[in-house]
């Protein structure tokens, strides 16, 4: 019977995290009611070792996050509470991805200003990652990437996004 937690990497702090997929909650500490092999078998335990930091599996990528009310979390730095429809999410990334063309430069400047990810500050760097580190959806499309391309708009859990492979 699954428990419905998980491990996932703050793509912030860089340190993994505790996250249930059931009532989404999330929480920096081990659940209580899990014993010690129980965590060891959660998906995405590998990074409890401090396993992937650099190597071959690894990529650096940006994004152009915009969220919408049926995101994971439909709230963001620039608003408390999202309430467009993944359908107005994606027709604003739509338009941001106009405007960017094949500009990194410009791609940078709109994360920056406009995406709902933390990694705003960063002009939407999220730095390196390896696979199991990211929403399915997200990893797929990052990993296909040769460095320099943008992905086409692609849906995860957390909302709608343009993806760059940087490195």
């Amino acid at each position: 019977m699954s428990s419905g937690w998980e491990i996932r990497m703050s793509n912030s702090k860089g340190i993994p995290y505790y996250f249930n997929a059931v009532s989404k909650q999330s929480s920096w500490d081990a659940p209580s009611e899990l014993s010690e092999d129980q965590i060891k078998s959660l998906p995405g335990s590998q990074h409890l070792s401090g396993g992937s930091s650099g190597g071959a599996g690894t990529i650096t990528a940006s994004h152009l996050l915009v969220k919408h009310k049926d995101s994971r979390r439909p709230s963001s730095w620039k608003e408390t509470n999202i309430t467009r429809t993944k359908e107005e999410a994606t027709d604003i990334l739509r338009e941001y991805q106009a405007q960017v063309g094949n500009s990194r430069e410009k791609f940078e400047e709109l994360a920056s200003v406009h995406s709902d990810c933390s990694s705003h500050s960063q002009r939407g760097n999220l730095g390196p990652f390896s696979k199991g580190q990211m929403q399915k959806p997200f990893e797929d499309a990052a990993f296909a990437l040769q460095v320099g391309e943008f992905s086409d708009i692609i849906s995860t859990e957390s909302g709608v996004h343009i993806i760059l492979r940087t490195a």
